[in-house]
Protein backbone atom coordinates (compact mmCIF):
# COMPACT_ATOMS: atom_id res chain seq x y z
CA UNK A 1 0.00 0.00 0.00
CA UNK A 2 1.33 3.68 -1.06
CA UNK A 3 2.79 5.53 1.96
CA UNK A 4 0.34 8.17 1.26
CA UNK A 5 -2.85 6.00 1.56
CA UNK A 6 -1.14 4.96 5.02
CA UNK A 7 -0.67 8.07 6.23
CA UNK A 8 -4.27 9.10 5.46
CA UNK A 9 -6.09 6.46 7.24
CA UNK A 10 -3.74 7.01 10.19
CA UNK A 11 -4.58 10.98 10.23
CA UNK A 12 -8.15 9.91 9.81
CA UNK A 13 -8.01 7.01 12.48
CA UNK A 14 -6.79 9.70 14.58
CA UNK A 15 -9.42 12.58 14.53
CA UNK A 16 -12.13 10.18 13.99
CA UNK A 17 -11.34 8.35 17.53
CA UNK A 18 -10.53 11.51 18.97
CA UNK A 19 -14.33 13.01 17.78
CA UNK A 20 -15.93 9.44 19.33
CA UNK A 21 -13.91 9.96 22.43
CA UNK A 22 -15.52 14.01 22.30
CA UNK A 23 -18.67 12.60 22.25
CA UNK A 24 -18.79 9.38 24.30
CA UNK A 25 -15.87 7.72 24.48
CA UNK A 26 -17.27 4.66 27.08
CA UNK A 27 -19.88 3.85 24.70
CA UNK A 28 -17.37 3.87 21.67
CA UNK A 29 -14.90 1.71 23.29
CA UNK A 30 -17.47 -1.35 24.33
CA UNK A 31 -21.20 -0.56 22.93
CA UNK A 32 -23.23 -2.10 25.56
CA UNK A 33 -24.74 0.87 26.20
CA UNK A 34 -25.10 4.60 25.91
CA UNK A 35 -24.34 5.78 29.53
CA UNK A 36 -21.68 3.81 31.67
CA UNK A 37 -20.74 4.59 35.37
CA UNK A 38 -17.17 4.34 36.44
CA UNK A 39 -18.16 1.17 38.14
CA UNK A 40 -19.89 -0.51 35.40
CA UNK A 41 -17.48 0.43 33.24
CA UNK A 42 -14.49 -0.68 35.21
CA UNK A 43 -16.38 -3.90 36.33
CA UNK A 44 -16.92 -4.71 32.46
CA UNK A 45 -12.84 -4.62 32.10
CA UNK A 46 -12.61 -7.21 34.94
CA UNK A 47 -14.65 -9.16 32.87
CA UNK A 48 -12.45 -9.05 29.58
CA UNK A 49 -9.99 -9.96 31.85
CA UNK A 50 -11.47 -13.21 33.49
CA UNK A 51 -13.11 -14.05 30.48
CA UNK A 52 -10.00 -13.78 28.14
CA UNK A 53 -6.87 -13.80 30.57
CA UNK A 54 -7.53 -15.27 33.65
CA UNK A 55 -8.27 -18.42 32.14
CA UNK A 56 -5.55 -18.91 29.88
CA UNK A 57 -2.88 -18.67 32.38
CA UNK A 58 -0.94 -21.15 30.94
CA UNK A 59 -0.56 -19.72 27.55
CA UNK A 60 0.12 -16.14 28.58
CA UNK A 61 1.95 -16.55 31.99
CA UNK A 62 3.78 -20.03 30.58
CA UNK A 63 4.30 -20.31 34.31
CA UNK A 64 5.67 -16.83 35.27
CA UNK A 65 4.28 -14.87 38.32
CA UNK A 66 2.10 -12.28 36.46
CA UNK A 67 3.51 -9.69 39.00
CA UNK A 68 6.81 -10.40 37.38
CA UNK A 69 5.61 -9.59 33.77
CA UNK A 70 5.69 -6.63 31.54
CA UNK A 71 2.65 -6.81 29.24
CA UNK A 72 1.14 -4.48 26.56
CA UNK A 73 -1.71 -3.43 25.17
CA UNK A 74 -2.35 -2.21 22.20
CA UNK A 75 -5.36 0.15 21.65
CA UNK A 76 -6.61 1.00 25.52
CA UNK A 77 -9.21 3.60 24.96
CA UNK A 78 -10.55 4.74 28.02
CA UNK A 79 -8.20 2.65 30.50
CA UNK A 80 -11.34 -0.30 30.51
CA UNK A 81 -9.15 -3.19 30.58
CA UNK A 82 -5.82 -1.38 31.21
CA UNK A 83 -7.15 -0.67 34.91
CA UNK A 84 -7.76 -4.41 35.09
CA UNK A 85 -4.59 -5.22 33.85
CA UNK A 86 -3.11 -3.14 35.95
CA UNK A 87 -4.45 -5.01 38.92
CA UNK A 88 -2.96 -8.86 37.90
CA UNK A 89 0.10 -7.51 36.40
CA UNK A 90 3.86 -6.04 37.89
CA UNK A 91 3.83 -3.52 34.77
CA UNK A 92 1.56 -2.41 31.77
CA UNK A 93 2.25 -0.29 28.99
CA UNK A 94 -0.90 1.11 26.86
CA UNK A 95 -1.27 2.81 23.44
CA UNK A 96 -3.51 4.35 22.14
CA UNK A 97 -3.69 7.34 19.02
CA UNK A 98 -6.68 9.44 20.56
CA UNK A 99 -5.14 12.19 22.64
CA UNK A 100 -8.31 12.33 24.62
CA UNK A 101 -8.68 8.87 24.44
CA UNK A 102 -5.35 8.25 26.40
CA UNK A 103 -6.11 10.98 29.11
CA UNK A 104 -9.31 9.07 30.05
CA UNK A 105 -7.11 6.18 30.12
CA UNK A 106 -4.62 7.98 32.43
CA UNK A 107 -7.16 9.21 35.12
CA UNK A 108 -8.69 5.84 34.57
CA UNK A 109 -4.81 4.44 36.18
CA UNK A 110 -4.65 7.07 38.74
CA UNK A 111 -3.17 5.29 42.07
CA UNK A 112 -1.53 2.45 39.76
CA UNK A 113 2.24 3.24 39.95
CA UNK A 114 2.38 0.08 37.54
CA UNK A 115 1.51 1.83 34.57
CA UNK A 116 2.33 3.89 31.54
CA UNK A 117 -0.18 4.93 29.07
CA UNK A 118 1.14 6.65 25.57
CA UNK A 119 -0.29 8.09 22.50
CA UNK A 120 0.88 6.44 19.63
CA UNK A 121 0.75 7.02 15.94
CA UNK A 122 -1.25 4.68 14.85
CA UNK A 123 1.55 2.11 13.14
CA UNK A 124 3.86 1.59 15.32
CA UNK A 125 5.76 1.84 19.13
CA UNK A 126 8.17 3.67 19.30
CA UNK A 127 6.76 5.91 21.97
CA UNK A 128 7.19 2.28 24.00
CA UNK A 129 10.25 2.20 22.85
CA UNK A 130 11.67 5.79 23.22
CA UNK A 131 9.76 5.53 27.02
CA UNK A 132 11.95 2.06 27.69
CA UNK A 133 15.38 3.93 26.14
CA UNK A 134 14.88 7.07 28.19
CA UNK A 135 14.59 4.72 31.35
CA UNK A 136 17.77 2.22 30.61
CA UNK A 137 19.59 3.77 28.18
CA UNK A 138 19.46 4.20 23.92
CA UNK A 139 19.18 1.04 22.02
CA UNK A 140 18.29 -0.79 25.31
CA UNK A 141 16.15 -3.69 23.85
CA UNK A 142 12.32 -3.61 25.12
CA UNK A 143 11.48 -6.89 26.69
CA UNK A 144 7.37 -7.88 26.60
CA UNK A 145 6.20 -10.95 28.10
CA UNK A 146 2.85 -10.69 27.17
CA UNK A 147 0.87 -8.26 24.18
CA UNK A 148 -3.17 -8.09 24.26
CA UNK A 149 -5.73 -6.05 22.08
CA UNK A 150 -9.20 -6.69 22.15
CA UNK A 151 -12.15 -4.80 19.99
CA UNK A 152 -9.78 -2.71 18.56
CA UNK A 153 -8.15 -4.39 15.02
CA UNK A 154 -11.62 -4.91 14.14
CA UNK A 155 -11.82 -0.85 13.62
CA UNK A 156 -8.52 -0.70 11.44
CA UNK A 157 -9.59 -0.12 7.78
CA UNK A 158 -6.06 -1.11 6.31
CA UNK A 159 -4.04 -4.87 6.36
CA UNK A 160 -1.19 -2.97 5.95
CA UNK A 161 -1.75 -0.72 9.56
CA UNK A 162 -2.58 -3.88 11.07
CA UNK A 163 0.42 -6.36 9.92
CA UNK A 164 2.86 -3.13 10.98
CA UNK A 165 1.61 -3.20 14.72
CA UNK A 166 2.12 -7.14 14.58
CA UNK A 167 5.48 -6.50 13.33
CA UNK A 168 6.65 -3.83 16.12
CA UNK A 169 4.47 -6.45 18.54
CA UNK A 170 7.27 -9.39 17.32
CA UNK A 171 10.01 -6.72 17.91
CA UNK A 172 9.02 -6.25 21.72
CA UNK A 173 8.27 -9.04 22.68
CA UNK A 174 10.45 -11.88 24.39
CA UNK A 175 11.26 -15.07 22.59
CA UNK A 176 8.29 -17.73 22.99
CA UNK A 177 5.65 -15.32 24.23
CA UNK A 178 2.23 -14.43 23.23
CA UNK A 179 0.57 -11.53 21.58
CA UNK A 180 -3.31 -12.27 21.84
CA UNK A 181 -5.81 -10.07 19.54
CA UNK A 182 -8.77 -9.81 17.79
CA UNK A 183 -9.18 -9.07 14.18
CA UNK A 184 -12.08 -8.57 11.94
CA UNK A 185 -13.39 -11.84 10.91
CA UNK A 186 -16.38 -11.44 9.17
CA UNK A 187 -16.52 -11.86 5.19
CA UNK A 188 -19.64 -10.92 4.99
CA UNK A 189 -18.86 -6.76 5.91
CA UNK A 190 -17.46 -4.25 3.12
CA UNK A 191 -15.11 -1.47 4.58
CA UNK A 192 -14.53 1.28 2.98
CA UNK A 193 -11.12 2.42 3.18
CA UNK A 194 -11.23 5.30 4.95
CA UNK A 195 -14.01 4.01 7.41
CA UNK A 196 -12.30 4.04 10.87
CA UNK A 197 -15.43 1.95 12.18
CA UNK A 198 -16.00 -1.40 10.56
CA UNK A 199 -12.10 -3.04 9.60
CA UNK A 200 -10.97 -5.11 6.94
CA UNK A 201 -11.68 -8.95 7.33
CA UNK A 202 -8.85 -11.70 7.87
CA UNK A 203 -9.99 -15.17 6.85
CA UNK A 204 -8.00 -17.97 8.42
CA UNK A 205 -5.56 -18.12 5.54
CA UNK A 206 -4.86 -14.31 6.33
CA UNK A 207 -4.27 -14.61 9.32
CA UNK A 208 -1.61 -17.61 9.09
CA UNK A 209 0.40 -16.15 6.80
CA UNK A 210 0.63 -12.64 8.27
CA UNK A 211 2.16 -14.49 11.65
CA UNK A 212 4.82 -16.39 8.87
CA UNK A 213 5.28 -13.43 7.67
CA UNK A 214 6.15 -11.61 10.68
CA UNK A 215 7.75 -14.57 12.58
CA UNK A 216 4.89 -15.92 14.30
CA UNK A 217 3.37 -19.00 15.05
CA UNK A 218 -0.37 -19.34 15.07
CA UNK A 219 -1.48 -22.40 17.57
CA UNK A 220 -4.89 -21.18 18.21
CA UNK A 221 -7.95 -19.07 16.47
CA UNK A 222 -11.43 -18.26 17.73
CA UNK A 223 -14.39 -17.32 16.38
CA UNK A 224 -12.90 -17.40 12.04
CA UNK A 225 -16.13 -15.60 10.07
CA UNK A 226 -17.27 -13.72 13.59
CA UNK A 227 -16.77 -9.98 14.42
CA UNK A 228 -14.56 -11.36 17.21
CA UNK A 229 -11.73 -13.31 15.72
CA UNK A 230 -9.44 -14.48 18.43
CA UNK A 231 -5.79 -15.39 17.17
CA UNK A 232 -3.24 -16.68 19.45
CA UNK A 233 0.29 -15.51 17.82
CA UNK A 234 3.39 -17.15 19.66
CA UNK A 235 6.65 -15.75 19.25
CA UNK A 236 9.06 -17.69 17.12
CA UNK A 237 12.11 -18.69 19.37
CA UNK A 238 15.33 -17.03 18.04
CA UNK A 239 17.79 -19.09 15.96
Amino acid sequence: MAVWRITSQMRRMRRDWDQRARENARYYVVTGQDRWSDEEFYESGHVTLEEDILNDLANICQGMDPKDMRVLEIGCGAGRVTRALAGFFGQVYAVDISPRMVRQARRAVEGFPNVRVFRNNGLDLVAVREHWWNRFGLGAKVQIDFAFSCIVFQHIPSHAIIESYVREVHRLLRPGALFKFQVQGSSLVEPEPDDTWVGVPFSERDAREMAQRCGFELRHHHGAGSQYYWLWYFKKPEP
